[in-house]
């Protein structure tokens, strides 16, 4: 965990240096604007894989085994930077709990899974409006290639004005370096957010202006530079457990059953009877029937179930606890 506020790379402490330079980053003598538009090859994801030299050679099924093969490794890079992960996931925690949002800003196939993961959180649980994405280059760039925006530092920093004081704002960048994400960065922590940087560059220099860096040592890919393939499943692993975690700490699941949903259509009121009567133990029909008087809200219904209560007393339980399940259950208890 590498921590801004208060120390040395803390980017809004004492912007002037000698001579007038900016200070706070590895751009200083650039004005902190980054000049990305030349590719390193010295990035880890960009250099050549030794395993795969002599792909273009080979038959189609021993093309899909190396594939397969380099696959198999990223999971282990996702186990190394589960700690990071945590301090993370404990952060965006404590910020939704005081009002706060989660803000992801990323470009790209970084981009496109992170408003994958935001879009699917509403319907999987409940929560609306409170983690959402920021793509370089708008709705346009989720369908379809828009290189250049990714260089647009400005335009991070105007998407990130939204950002308030305790929100949690997290760059993906494969790089660790896009501009599109370290301009968002910036402002996010002049605006007095939490900021975090994912990436697949352990080594970032940008990972130190951040509170959290998960910095993901996935290495070279099948095709030099191709990033939307190990670089790609890993950054996909770690946004899926950490918003999954989140919802978790949040007290979105009873035990693993998805119990934000509400019943809007009789598919989900069936599916939801379901997971209230393997929650709970009881029959179908007093599901059914606790389900209709929570409105269709299920864990209202499951409170208002388990603690054998009305649904209105359900309701101030789960108010008073943030939303919590086993939190509201435990308020009954011990009332």
């Amino acid at each position: 965990m590498r921590l801004r506020r208060g120390g040395a790379a803390d980017v809004r402490a004492d912007p002037q240096g000698p001579g007038g330079h900016v200070r706070g980053g590895p751009w200083a003598d650039r004005a902190t604007r980054p000049e990305a538009s030349v590719i390193d090859l010295e990035l880890p994801t960009e250099g050549r894989n030794p395993r795969t030299i002599d792909v273009d050679t080979l038959p189609t099924l021993e093309v899909l085994r190396r594939i397969n093969t380099e696959d198999a490794t990223v999971h282990l890079v996702v186990a190394d930077v589960l700690p990071e992960l945590a301090r993370l996931v404990d952060l965006a925690v404590d910020s939704l709990r005081a009002g706060g949002r989660v803000h992801y800003f990323g470009a790209g196939t970084s981009g496109r899974l992170a408003a994958l993961d935001a879009a699917e959180l509403p319907p999987t649980f409940g929560i609306w409006g409170r983690v959402v994405a920021h793509h370089a280059g708008g709705p346009r760039a989720l369908s379809q290639a828009v290189s250049e925006v990714e260089d647009d530092h400005e335009q991070g920093a105007r998407d990130a004005a939204e950002v308030q004081p305790g929100d949690v704002a997290i760059g993906i960048a494969a790089s660790g370096r896009t501009p599109y994400v370290v301009g968002a960065l910036r402002a996010a922590t002049a605006a007095g957010a939490h900021t975090a940087l994912i990436s697949c560059n352990p080594h970032t220099p940008y990972g130190d202006e951040v509170d959290v860096h998960i910095g993901l040592a996935t290495g070279p890919e099948v095709i030099s530079g191709s990033t939307r393939m190990k670089a790609g499943t890993a950054t996909k692993l770690v946004l899926n457990s950490f918003s999954t975690t989140l919802m978790i700490r949040l007290g979105r699941t009873y035990s693993n059953l998805m119990v934000s949903v509400n019943a809007l259509n009789a598919k989900l009121r069936a599916r939801l009877v379901r997971i209230l009567t393997e929650a709970t133990g009881l029959d179908a029909l007093t599901c059914e029937n606790a389900l209709a008087e929570a409105g269709g809200d299920t864990r209202v219904a499951l409170v208002s179930l388990l603690g054998e209560v009305p649904a209105a007393r359900a309701t101030v339980a789960l108010e008073e606890s943030h939303g919590g399940v086993r939190e509201a259950l435990q308020r009954l208890r011990s009332a």
